[in-house]
Parts: C-alpha cells; sequence; structure tokens
C-alpha cells in the first residue's frame, strides 16, 4: 500500500452531474503490447470518460520487441484534427504521450488553442533509465520540453525531467536514485519553467520503495510511496498517468489521484506477473477495471 505526506491540494476538475466528459488521447496505438492508447482508451473510459483518440504513430508492436514496425502519422493529424472542427467536437482534457515527430507539438499546441479551457497532462514519454528511447530525435526532445512548459499535469522520471531541464543524463540515472531535497529541487524547477503540477515518477533508493514526488504552484511538496517491485515491465508509465487522469477526471484531489494510480499499478504489475511471458508482453490491468470505475461512486 502507499504511505503519502499529508497535502491538501483541490481538485483539478470539477465532475458535474451526468455529464461525460471528453479526454482527446494523443498517443501512438501499438498492435501488440500494453501500452499508450491501448491503455488510456480503457482505463479512461472506465472512469466514465469519452476518449477521443488522436494517434500519433502506429506501432507492430512496443519497441522492446526485436523488428516492430512503426507508421508516423502527423501528415495525417491537421485534417484529421479539422475534421473535428465541423462537427463541433468539445474536449475537456488533452493527454499527450508518445509523439512521433517534433511537429506533432506544434499540432498539440493546436489542440490547445482550439480547446483553451481544456486540462493539458503532458507524460513526456521519450527515456528512462538514463537512456533517450531509439525513435526520439534531439530535436523532438527538445520539442517536447517546450511542451511540458504548458502543462497543467506534467508526470516525468527522472531522465525525462533532465531532459526537459537540459541537465545531463546518462549513468547517473541509471538507478533513479535521488536525495528527497534532489527531487524538490528538480520539481520546483519544471514548476519555473511553467508547468502548474508535475509528479516526478519512479524514484529508487535501494530500501524496498519506489516513490513519486509532487509538487504545485501553490507551493505544495510531497511524496507518495509504494511496494517496488522486483521486476520492471512495459507499459507501467502510461497506466500511471491514465489512473492520474482518470481519478483527475473523476473529480479526485491530486493527492486522492497520485496514491490511487500508484496503487493501480502495483497490483496491476501482480497481476500481469501471474501471465505468460508477462516480462514481454507488457502490464496487465483488465481485471482491475472496476477500481477505476468505483473512482465515480
Amino acid at each position: 500500500m502507499s504511505n503519502q505526506i499529508t497535502s491538501s491540494l483541490p481538485p483539478l476538475y470539477q465532475r458535474e452531474g451526468d455529464y461525460i466528459p471528453r479526454v482527446a488521447a494523443v498517443h501512438d496505438l501499438c498492435g501488440y503490447g500494453k501500452c499508450s492508447l491501448g491503455v488510456a482508451i480503457p482505463v479512461l473510459s472506465a472512469a466514465g470518460c469519452d476518449v477521443c483518440p488522436v494517434p500519433t504513430g502506429l506501432f507492430s508492436s512496443h519497441t522492446a520487441f526485436p523488428g516492430w514496425y512503426m507508421h508516423d502519422t502527423t501528415a495525417i493529424l491537421p485534417d484529421y484534427l479539422e475534421a473535428w472542427k465541423g462537427i463541433a467536437v468539445d474536449i475537456d482534457a488533452v493527454y499527450s504521450g508518445f509523439l512521433g515527430a517534433p511537429e506533432q507539438v506544434d499540432i498539440i499546441k493546436g489542440i490547445y488553442e482550439t480547446y483553451p479551457k481544456a486540462l493539458r497532462i503532458v507524460d513526456p514519454v521519450m527515456a528512462d533509465h538514463g537512456k533517450v528511447y531509439a525513435t526520439y530525435t534531439p530535436e523532438l526532445c527538445s520539442a517536447m520540453a517546450e511542451l511540458a512548459e504548458g502543462a497543467d499535469i506534467l508526470t516525468p522520471n527522472l531522465t525525462e525531467a533532465a531532459i526537459i531541464l537540459d541537465e545531463p543524463i546518462g549513468d547517473a540515472w541509471a538507478g533513479e536514485s535521488i536525495s528527497d531535497d534532489e527531487a524538490r529541487r528538480m520539481v520546483e524547477a519544471l514548476l519555473a519553467k511553467g508547468t502548474k503540477t508535475v509528479v516526478l515518477k519512479g524514484v529508487q533508493r535501494g530500501d524496498g520503495l519506489i516513490r513519486n514526488f509532487v509538487g504545485s504552484q501553490s507551493g505544495a511538496f510531497f511524496e507518495v510511496n509504494n511496494e517496488l517491485l522486483p521486476y520492471m515491465l512495459h507499459g507501467t508509465g502510461d497506466l500511471y498517468c491514465s489512473c492520474l487522469l482518470a481519478a483527475v477526471m473523476a473529480g479526485k484531489a491530486l493527492d486522492e489521484a497520485v496514491r490511487f494510480a500508484g496503487d493501480f499499478v502495483h497490483d496491476a504489475m501482480i497481476v500481469s506477473s501471474k501471465q505468460p511471458q508477462f516480462r514481454e508482453r507488457g502490464v496487465s490491468y483488465e481485471p482491475l477495471l472496476g477500481k477505476v470505475t468505483a473512482l465515480l461512486a
């Protein structure tokens, strides 16, 4: 179970009666492997959201498998989104994750302009454990850093936070271990760039816990932690951010949402460990979706 330093942050979204909020999910779609839109759509749907996918790329599988194929969808997105305007689509939140090209950042900024009242959730999926993902160029990393500055909620791991802050990465981040003071410094530096709320994910210190540090423009700063399980799975970051947003869109306060996301990912990893080839397939969460629906109770 998670543990947290007490905080009092108000909800970022006010759920109103029977209204079903719409979330534009700007992510890639994988044919095999649990991640990105394959996670965001069911999790947010279980939280009573109307999920409107904006596919940034089509993958045969996630990139932990050999021989994957990617189709970059950048060229189709302007017409795709322009067609939404013609049918009066309204959006309550814009949730972006993996991007396929630097130009997609400008496309997301265009979505922000079209829906200025929508929450902006940026999961800057580009690196982990000191290494940048294979499809990410320096130009794309730089563009992602620009996108992070306008986020209502930003959810980087340590490597991604360092990239956004233009700090060196490498072996120093491989263990994902920093002190509370260093975590606070990084969170405050991200807030200083314009992000309203930061959730710095995945800090590990060899004590059996995985820590997430949360800070906001209000001055709040706290930690939520969970048991660190002895294996890693592909897609847990996508699941974490999707669960966090699910709780936010259900009207929960941010500290509740962060705790819910950490607990859900922990439990989903245990479910996953009972599946064949779970290390390759990614995180399994389907039997737990009732917990997401219960957020609305």
